[in-house]
């Protein structure tokens, strides 16, 4: 077989969860498959380290160029050329008009849910959900297989687009070898590099507004309010400027001295940073998996999640569940954390357990599996 895998964005210096995702299938297919050919396409960037090619993993630079303009032209084009047996787009997005057989990867259609999804976000984010829009319903008319990563999601798919079951596949996310317990000395060299604090909660989002940064800043206002808020919130990938505004538009610009803000922190670092937090806040309003649920669970951390579509899916009991909606409920059980030893203790234990569950080993066997059933069609 020849086989394409679009993995646009792996080269770029900060990476997050669809471009670990697929690094990890590569190079899990690198373990298992030394028969096939592969060719991995790639925009051309600054992080090379990541994805070393083999005897039958060939590397393909694609013209640098915009994300619209890689994808509809050059990665049709080379896939056209290579004579490909099966093209894998990873990202929820592919060519419109693939000339090779398709199979798509994808995540979620939160962007197909409403056009609140449209209006909400950076410009960034904006552009990227309008492109999603316009794409996907075209692609996943045209793929041969679409793959998603929960069984919620696998769901909202089937009942969206109205097609059988034998059309999506779920291939569950794993867990990198990287997030396990650490040792003090790696967790003590981590804070000595962000500058973290000695004990700090940790809530890992971005600037999207599922991400909940709002009802996470509602709760923390609730506990100060209480006097009950004695240790920060580490939080990653924001600048002050986005939360400043948040913060003044919340009236709680009194919390400014309990969040440690960190800049980007390479995936290679963050077991550390996991392992250090007393606990893990990820109160997301929709996810179609939650990757960092099973990576705090992975390093130690007791995990405070959603009790809503994937999340509950992918915790389980190894973590306490809310209501993302209010921020009472996400408070409450922050403090349930701080101050509650035995149960800490229990989620720690259980979320180590749930995390092993979750193995990318045996996602790239299933998707090796989806690529010959394909072929030999």
């Amino acid at each position: 077989m020849k086989i394409g895998i679009e993995a646009q964005r792996i080269f770029r210096t900060h990476k997050h969860g669809m471009d670990m995702v697929v690094l990890e299938l590569i190079k899990n297919l690198q373990q298992i498959d030394t028969k096939n050919e592969y060719f991995i396409f790639v925009n051309p960037d600054d992080d090379r380290s990541c994805f070393q090619p083999t005897a039958n993993f060939n590397l393909i630079e694609v013209k640098k160029s915009s994300y619209p303009m890689w994808e509809q032209y050059y990665l049709s084009k080379a896939a056209k050329k290579l004579k490909l047996d099966l093209l894998h787009c990873t990202s929820n997005t592919a060519p419109v008009k693939c000339p090779v057989p398709l199979m798509i990867t994808l995540h979620d259609i939160i962007y197909l849910e409403g056009k609140s999804h449209i209006a909400a976000g950076t410009w960034y984010q904006r552009l990227g959900n309008i492109y999603r829009i316009w794409n996907v319903p075209k692609v996943f008319k045209h793929s041969k297989k679409v793959i998603t990563v929960s069984e919620f999601e696998r769901q909202n798919i089937l009942k969206y687009f109205h097609c059988t079951n034998d059309k999506v596949d779920t291939v569950y996310n794993g867990v990198s070898e990287h997030f396990k317990p650490q040792e003090a000395s790696v967790i003590n060299s981590v804070k000595k590099q962000f500058n973290l604090p000695d004990n700090y909660l940790l809530f890992l989002g971005n600037t999207a507004p599922k991400k909940n940064l709002k009802g996470v800043l509602q709760a923390l206002k609730i506990l100060h309010a209480q006097n009950k808020l004695h240790i920060p919130v580490v939080m990653p990938d924001f600048g002050s400027d986005y939360l400043n505004k948040m913060l003044k538009d919340l009236g709680a610009e009194n919390l400014a001295p309990f969040i440690h803000l960190t800049g980007y922190i390479p995936n290679n670092q963050l077991p550390g940073v996991y392992a250090g937090a007393a606990a893990f806040l990820y109160p997301s309003l929709r996810e179609s998996f939650g990757l960092p649920i099973l990576e705090a669970m992975a390093c130690g951390c007791p995990v405070i999640t959603s009790n809503n579509s994937s999340m509950i899916e992918i915790a389980a009991d190894a973590a306490l569940l809310i209501d993302p909606f209010k921020p009472e409920e996400i408070a409450e059980a922050l403090e349930k954390i701080l101050n509650q030893q035995q149960l800490t203790a229990e989620l720690i234990e259980k979320g180590k357990a749930r995390a092993v569950q979750f193995s990318y080993r045996k996602g790239a066997e299933k998707v090796l599996s989806l690529y010959k059933q394909l072929v030999n069609q």
